[in-house]
């Protein structure tokens, strides 16, 4: 005999029926309360291949831009550290080879540009020496002159970027991980330590700046990817946290981070008030590109880098345009170069 039982209107129903309808519900309502994830499908940001790298692929080279120019140069191509140096004219999507570095041949080194004139220095050489000299490039001269060695340890895997007229260098690896940082005054041609980075030690983060502010993020500290985030005023000396890169609270704002925005070896660039992480290395080479809205403090994932995943690539930007180049996925070396158009669709014509 099939039992039933009446509802609020009087309607007799059967009691299967009312209770497959009240599990739909109880489901109804968990699904509910669970945390949102992305569609890839519903990603938006397109990779469109451009003039390739002319020189010998490699990886953890050095890049500063001036003007409409990029600078890349150094890295290690599989057998050699290099210590060639090409400069690419956005106007042209041309590459030349400008003046070879005179320093030792190195990867994993820093490189930033202050008032029209680009620096590098620190880095890993043939004889596995930590490097702590320090050069100047003119582009007017095309002639590299050699500066005060950077006032830290021999490091590799360090962090650099100019706010102003000052440089910045930190961070990075020198049989320890670090977390110093000091600033160069090229008018004084010297070195003074500045507030240390307030989180955790890390090797082979990412920096971006914006409004003479320098944000790091990402890295490898003993084995672990790092999830915090710290924003450094420059004007004050004072390092501020921002949001964790991993999903850290129980708001919704960060449901999809997990670990998929957590790497080291990553590369990042600056379009208009986003930054853009992407590529590097999270135990496996990722090919995954994240949007950082700095005014928000959030992350949102973007259209995965349409190239080869690598680690050790260069990101830079040119006139409000975001380029990474080269970088390395186990015995590859890539000279491709890829501009990302954030607010695009998807397309496999321009690849």
């Amino acid at each position: 005999m099939s039992m039933t039982i009446k509802n609020h209107v009087g309607t007799n129903l059967p009691f299967s029926i009312l209770f497959s309808s009240l599990l739909f519900l109880v489901f109804i309502q968990l699904t509910s309360c669970e945390k949102n994830t992305s569609d890839s499908s519903d990603l938006v940001g397109n990779w469109k291949r451009r003039s390739e790298f002319e020189g010998v692929g490699r990886t953890e080279a050095v890049s500063f831009t001036i003007g409409t120019k990029v600078f890349v140069g150094g890295g290690y191509d599989g057998s050699d550290r290099l210590n060639d140096f090409w400069s690419f004219d956005q106007n042209t999507g041309t590459w030349l080879r400008i003046a070879d570095f005179p320093g030792n041949s190195r990867n994993s080194a820093v490189a930033f540009a202050i008032n029209g004139k680009g620096y590098v220095g620190t880095g890993y050489d043939d004889n596995d020496t930590k490097l702590k000299d320090f050069w100047e490039y003119d582009p007017g001269t095309n002639i590299w002159t050699r500066k005060a060695d950077f006032g830290g340890t021999g490091r590799y895997n360090a962090i650099g970027f100019s706010i102003g007229d000052k440089g910045y260098v930190g961070t990075g690896y020198d049989g320890n991980y670090l977390k110093d940082m000091w600033q160069y005054d090229p008018s004084a041609n010297t070195w003074t330590q500045v507030a240390s980075l307030t989180g955790s030690k890390r090797s082979e983060a990412s920096v971006f700046v914006y409004n003479s502010l320098a944000y790091v993020v990402t890295g490898l500290n003993n084995g672990s990817y790092l999830a915090d985030m710290w924003m450094y005023n420059p004007a004050t000396n004072t390092w501020t946290e921002k949001r964790k890169i991993n999903d850290a609270t129980d708001e919704d704002y960060d449901d999809d981070y997990d670990s998929n925005i957590q790497r080291a070896n990553g590369t990042i660039f600056i379009i208009a008030d986003k930054a853009y992480l992407t590529c590097g290395t999270n135990g496996s080479t990722t090919a995954g590109t994240w949007e950082y809205d700095i005014v928000n403090d959030q992350w949102y994932q973007k259209t995965s880098f349409e190239g080869s995943a690598r680690e050790g690539a260069i990101g830079f930007t040119i006139t409000n345009r975001g380029y990474i180049v080269t970088g390395s996925n186990s015995s590859y070396r890539f000279d491709d170069l890829w501009e990302f158009l954030p607010n695009e669709e998807q397309s496999d014509s321009d690849n």
